[in-house]
């Protein structure tokens, strides 16, 4: 009885009772994210292979090491490039992509869905099916390539050609996502906005850098951010396609963890897991500043 009259009061007060809806999602993180996040850093400081059969403190000295690391490096770059182009492109098709369907008619509706599917679809099957298509020898593109007087072109097997491959092949399968939250975001935009810059002359392109864009830039900061984590993070594409190669050309920072601490001896899970605190570093730094960059655009506008 008293039990249930302490639960009774606890649940009276708001704010005792919303610790208890977020404490299974404050778990979850703490299991699942701030464990092994904790742990990641401990390991870098540690040399110690994937078995665990042994582990000496070594204190910052995988750190040291990756100054000189060439192979590091080259997949900074690389994380680099592939960022730098894909994010762009991914956000200015999915803003071109919005803006025509944006209006609620029932053709409209369907392309917006036909577009956000590739999204739902595995990476992993995506690779596979872009593996196939972009094949050399029976792949249905570079047949059609060939028909039109092109080289045979071996896209995910070309130095020059695998990293903007993955890079379209990426563009292909996000945009629909970005495209949505953006299609939201200009649904909201009053159409008297509209209504009085047509009144004043203001012709469609000057309505969207004027009208579309400044209204947006709260769904287009969290776009391009949301856009960028997931770049610096690429993986799944990769390893599918192109596995890093060819001769590094696609190895990327996660690829590299990956190798480093699972694939190839000596299975060095200390230095894997100093490059992954790296890597957090990196799109901490990234993120904070693009996040800081957004803000002061949205009090600018608002002013």
């Amino acid at each position: 009885m008293k039990s249930n009259v302490k639960t009774a009061s606890l649940l009276n007060k708001p704010e005792r009772a919303a610790y208890l809806f977020i404490a299974p999602a404050m778990l979850i993180l703490f299991i699942f994210m701030l464990i092994p996040l904790v742990s990641t850093i401990a390991i870098s400081t540690l040399r110690m292979d994937v078995f665990m059969q042994s582990a000496d403190f070594i204190g910052l000295a995988h750190f040291q090491r990756m100054l000189g690391d060439s192979k590091f490096w080259g997949a900074l770059f690389n994380t680099a490039y592939f960022t730098v182009l894909e994010v762009p492109f991914q956000i200015a098709l999915s803003l071109v992509a919005a803006v025509f369907v944006s209006r609620n008619t029932r053709l409209r509706k369907f392309f917006r869905s036909a577009l956000f599917l590739p999204f739902v679809c595995s990476l992993t099957a995506i690779g596979i099916m872009w593996s196939f298509l972009l094949d050399p020898q029976i792949g249905l593109y570079t047949h059609y390539l060939t028909q039109l007087g092109f080289p045979r072109l071996g896209f995910l097997r070309d130095p020059n050609l695998a990293m903007p491959a993955v890079i379209f092949m990426t563009v292909w399968r996000n945009f629909g996502y970005t495209m949505v939250i953006l299609v939201a975001a200009i649904q909201t935009i009053p159409g008297s906005y509209y209504e009085a810059a047509e009144l004043d002359g203001a012709g469609k392109f000057r309505q969207f850098f004027n009208i579309t864009i400044p209204s947006i830039i709260p769904a287009l900061g969290f776009s391009v951010v949301t856009a960028t984590i997931m770049a610096l993070q690429v993986f799944d594409q990769i390893f599918v396609t192109t596995q890093g190669g060819p001769m590094g050309k696609t190895e990327t920072l996660v690829t590299y963890i990956y190798k480093s601490g699972f694939q190839t001896a000596p299975y060095d899970l200390g230095y894997a897991s100093a490059i992954s605190v790296m890597t957090l570093i990196v799109i901490m730094i990234v993120t904070l500043a693009m996040n800081r960059y957004f803000q002061s655009k949205e009090t600018t506008d608002m002013h």
